[in-house]
């Protein structure tokens, strides 16, 4: 299984402590952020993770080279136009790696490794969307409308009568999705408005066919790191986690030892 994370931005809603880390790198307990990511996707037997780069790419690369490992291959894509760009481009400059089944996650949700296991545990589809449940939901969360397990629309703009449920930022692509997605990306980015436009128009969209199912993850751990109080609800989250962190070289190497 390969993983696909999304960390070409600076994280400019973190200022000034994205003023010159980028938002990936950004502590939380023992590791950073994209660290936390790699540990969960390690720990549910992926073996190959492709980071889409931009602010800050050299520090990020290396932070990803003390994780490299022979049996956990880690390469970066670097997106030139993240100042400008949304994350469908990030997804674009990328789809020569959308050659099998993969997952994408965005660089900013943090997540515990039993939400990886439910989404790769759930019934195949050529596209699943990772989805939770709460009683309300604001302006700035992606939300979603589902029937059943078939994605009806996903999107910031839904209204609350529609709204059952909200993306957390990752998504899977089996059997034929990696390239249902991929083709619709190329037909994004061939539109005026493809370089400000989201990745999960394209999901919303492909929604339209029946080809995306959503997998629940109600009751494990997750979070968004987008703002400042955001860092301390996910320093708090990983408290717990911190004291079963395998003892892995991976490890040993993040931590600089």
């Amino acid at each position: 299984m390969k993983a696909l994370i999304l960390s070409a931005g600076q994280g400019s809603r973190l200022l000034p402590l994205t003023a010159e880390t980028p938002k990936c790198l950004l502590p939380i307990g023992p590791l950073n952020l994209i660290e936390w990511q790699l540990q969960s996707l390690i720990a549910c037997g992926v073996d190959e993770v492709v980071v889409v780069t931009g602010y800050g790419s050299d520090q990020v690369c290396e932070t990803l080279a003390r994780w490299q490992r022979p049996d956990f291959a880690i390469r970066t894509v670097f997106n030139p136009f993240f100042n400008v760009a949304d994350n469908l481009a990030s997804c674009w400059l990328a789809r020569h790696e959308m050659d099998q089944d993969f997952l994408i996650i965005n660089g900013d949700t943090l997540f515990e490794p039993d939400v990886l296991k439910t989404v790769l545990k759930s019934p195949t589809a050529p596209i699943t969307i990772t989805i939770d449940r709460k009683a309300c939901y604001d302006s700035d969360d992606m939300k979603v409308e589902v029937d059943g397990d078939r994605l009806l629309a996903v999107g910031k703009a839904l209204s609350a009568e529609v709204t059952n449920g909200e993306s957390i930022g990752m998504l899977l692509f089996r059997d034929n999705g990696p390239a249902l997605f991929a083709d619709m990306l190329d037909q994004f980015m061939h539109t005026p408005e493809g370089l400000k436009t989201w990745y999960l128009r394209v999901i919303d969209r492909l929604a339209k066919t029946g080809a995306v199912k959503a997998a629940s993850i109600e009751g494990r751990a997750w979070g968004e790191v987008d703002f400042i109080e955001d860092l301390e609800r996910a320093r708090q989250m990983v408290t717990s986690w911190s004291q079963h962190l395998p003892a892995s070289d991976a490890l040993a190497l993040a931590a600089g030892s």
